[in-house]
């Protein structure tokens, strides 16, 4: 009876991944880790437009009522419109940022990886300038208070101190996480907005008018009208510091999840706008107020506090300021890795300290920004001269996003009538923000432009030096080379290597070798040994996999493995792999390696191990040009600071071999040499007294002209002491000092 023929199978698709899902405590993390950067706006961003204005004098109803819209449609547009009903949507894998949206549209084009490099280096720029900002910001603002002026005074190497211990104690608690530090920092910031909100009902009753702020119209006649606005469309340049925090929202996604946000940014958004009312009316009620005309560089978000809380005030911004950091450092880690992914970057070691694969801790990224960090503040001193740098970098990344989300919008959804109007909308927005804030170049803006250029730079050279390598790869299949390697594991004329040597390789195909590894065991001092493994390691989005795959192409010495491990899991690869020969004896797919010596009783089948680390080697004789050869001895030399694998995968205790291989390419055309007969220059042998190496006249220059005396006394020296009739003659080493006559003297040319 024929046996029944199933129905082709449906293709089970592809169900994509929850993501971190809604809850109080995710609610209470997500309010401590996202929102520092644009909570805390409200403390300078009416201060800078009334410095920039003129002062308090010229803050008129239609001015406050002008620059108010401009701030609370800012916040609408950028922050609400572009990042959260839009920006967000655009995920990968539930992760956010600029690199997360360049992976979803790499393929539309290849000029897009430009943007999204420009935008990354942008955006890592202002993750570091951020803490150095807000952290002196808010230590500088403790001076209000008498008491601590009082002791403080206003000695700034004293601020100066405080900031970086405060930066140290920031940067050492990344490595808890940020589920663990957003449990701390949640309460504050949760604190922290209630306080805003509260601080602008109590006066917001002072001029009801203040609504009238909800207009859009007011911002646009205020940004235009020159009697109005002295500031011009500079004026942009701080209006912009409400929404500093937008970029580091998305890049966060992440760490906290697209419900979470979606649930806390209603509330944080009101809290923002009540507090900018708040203080609209105080400053309409007191325009006229000559003793606060006097006062330099007015703050109206202390101002408009009562005396008896305004030092608690102050404390409490102190800490939302220390907390404002974590957002961009936070950020920072989920660009970098998305960065190393897109190879970008170098691989680096990347902990997960929490249950969630989207919260990581990067140790060199940390160690990076945190030394920044206090070079920024050692540099700058006072926050009024970082201040001027806040910003810039922001813009750049914002532009960038919204030409990768147009992509996005129009080649992705097809959805090219939304797009079009979108990009005109907010790069018309952006690049006036981008214009108003280049006026802070020369005032230590440029730091900012260094430090992303610096940043660019390493994925640029990453990224073309990997393309370079890319061109001269060539995987071969490896069932062509069983018989070489079954020849080489049982050549009695090479000894014996190790039992098990392991080769580690970033190709995670089953079947096929990177050229550069056969060629180190075949070609490059043939490397003998009884079974040969090529382990390619792969982090999965479960915690706590342990899995393996192995392919042993009907051999019993040759074996592909693939490691599957949970991102939780240690990635000590030695362990695990006793555990795969164990099992591939206990199978018979493997002879045992029984010890002949050991200290044990009971001794194992698993013989010993040794891995071999393959690094590419640039040659002077590869045939490609002086840029690029520039660009691979620069990526070799960063690969070099990132770390090696060694201490990845846990083998800083194991026998490693790095085998440096030449960048296989194309080889410069040699010229053939001509061999002449020794007969030809005998003539000139018998004219012409040898002379020492080095010393040919033509060749000299100033260094060889000063040594040419102790060189002419060395070659005497040697002709004397070396050379006695037919043969040389040396003079027995002396091993004991003590045994040399008085006198004597053991010489370089003795010893050798």
């Amino acid at each position: 009876m024929a046996a029944k023929t199933d129905s082709p199978a449906k293709t089970p698709r592809k169900v994509k991944n929850a993501g971190i899902p809604l809850s109080a405590g995710m609610i209470l993390v997500t309010l401590g880790v996202v929102y520092g950067d644009i909570g805390t706006s409200p403390m300078y961003t009416l201060k800078a437009i009334i410095s920039g204005n003129g002062g308090l004098p010229t803050m008129s109803q239609d001015v406050v009522l002008g620059a108010l819209s401009l701030i609370i449609w800012t916040l609408t547009l950028i922050t609400t419109v572009k990042y959260v009903l839009v920006a967000m949507k655009a995920d990968n894998h539930n992760e956010g940022g600029i690199f997360a949206l360049y992976s979803l549209v790499k393929r539309c084009g290849r000029w897009l990886i430009i943007p999204a490099m420009i935008g990354g280096a942008a955006l890592l720029a202002d993750g570091i300038l951020t803490p150095a900002v807000t952290v002196t910001t808010a230590i500088e603002g403790l001076r209000t208070v008498d008491f601590i002026y009082g002791v403080i005074g206003d000695n700034q190497s004293i601020v100066v101190a405080i900031v970086i211990a405060i930066l140290c104690v920031l940067f050492f608690l990344q490595k808890a996480g940020t589920s663990t530090i957003g449990k701390l920092f949640g309460p504050v910031m949760t604190a922290w907005f209630l306080f805003l909100a509260a601080a602008g009902l109590m006066n917001i009753g002072l001029d009801l008018n203040v609504f009238r702020a909800l207009n859009p119209v007011r911002g646009i006649t205020f940004l235009f009208n020159g009697n109005l606005n002295a500031a011009g469309l500079m004026v942009l340049g701080n209006v912009f510091l409400c929404t500093t925090g937008a970029e580091a929202l998305y890049s966060d996604m992440g760490h906290v999840g697209k419900p979470n946000i979606y649930a806390t940014w209603p509330f944080v958004k009101v809290c923002l706008i009540l507090n900018y009312l708040g203080q609209g009316a105080w400053i309409i009620a007191n325009q006229g107020n000559v003793d606060l005309a006097a006062v330099s560089d007015l703050n109206p978000f202390f101002q408009m506090l009562p005396e008896q809380i305004r030092a608690f005030a102050v404390l409490l911004s102190t800490f939302a300021a220390i907390i404002a950091s974590q957002a961009l450092i936070t950020g920072s880690f989920s660009i970098v890795s998305e960065a190393v992914r897109l190879d970008l970057m170098p691989h680096m070691r990347i902990n997960y300290p929490s249950e969630t694969k989207g919260q990581i801790y990067i140790p060199m990224v940390n160690n990076v920004m945190w030394i920044a960090c206090i070079c920024v503040v050692l540099l700058f001193q006072t926050s009024a001269h970082m201040e001027a740098a806040y910003g810039l970098a922001i813009t750049v990344t914002m532009l960038m996003t919204t030409i990768l989300l147009t992509v996005y919008l129009s080649r992705i959804h097809h959805r090219t009538g939304l797009a079009v109007p979108f990009a005109i909308f907010f790069g018309a927005i952006e690049f006036m923000f981008f214009f108003s804030s280049l006026t802070k170049f020369f005032h230590g803006g440029y730091v900012t432009v260094v430090i992303s250029f610096l940043i660019f730079v390493v994925m640029y050279v990453w990224r073309r030096g990997t393309a370079v390598e890319r061109t001269q790869t060539v995987y071969l299949p490896v069932d062509k080379y069983l018989d070489q390697l079954f020849d080489l594991s049982h050549d009695d004329d090479y000894p014996l290597l190790a039992d098990n040597l392991v080769f580690l390789t970033n190709d995670s195909s089953f079947d096929k070798l990177d050229r550069d590894i056969l060629y180190s065991i075949l070609d490059k001092r043939p490397k003998r040994a009884r079974a040969y493994y090529f382990l390619n390691v792969q982090v999965t989005d479960e915690p706590y996999t342990h899995e393996f795959i192995v392919n042993n192409f009907d051999t019993d010495f040759l074996f592909k493995v693939q490691l599957r491990l949970g991102f939780k899991v240690n990635q000590r690869i030695n362990t695990y792999l006793y555990q795969v020969v164990d099992d591939l004896i206990e199978k018979n797919q493997l002879a045992p390696q029984n010890h002949k010596y050991s200290i044990y009783r009971e001794r194992s089948a698993v013989g010993d191990f040794r891995f071999c680390l393959i690094r590419k080697l640039l040659s002077p004789e590869t045939d490609i040009s002086g840029f690029d050869q520039r660009v691979i001895e620069l990526k070799y030399l960063i690969r070099s600071i990132c770390g090696s694998p060694a201490r990845w995968y846990g083998l800083e205790n194991s026998s490693v071999i790095f085998e440096y291989v030449p960048l296989f390419s194309k080889k410069k055309r040699q010229h053939k040499l001509t061999r002449r007969p020794l007969s030809d220059v005998a003539p000139q042998l018998a004219a012409k007294p040898a002379q020492p190496q080095g010393s040919d006249e033509d060749d000299e220059d100033i260094f060889s002209v000063q040594m040419k005396g102790e060189r002419d006394a060395q070659a005497e020296e040697a002709m004397r002491g070396l050379v006695g009739g037919d043969t040389a003659s040396f003079r027995p080493l002396v091993i004991n000092d003590e045994e040399e006559d008085e006198g004597s003297e053991v010489t370089q040319e003795d010893e050798e």
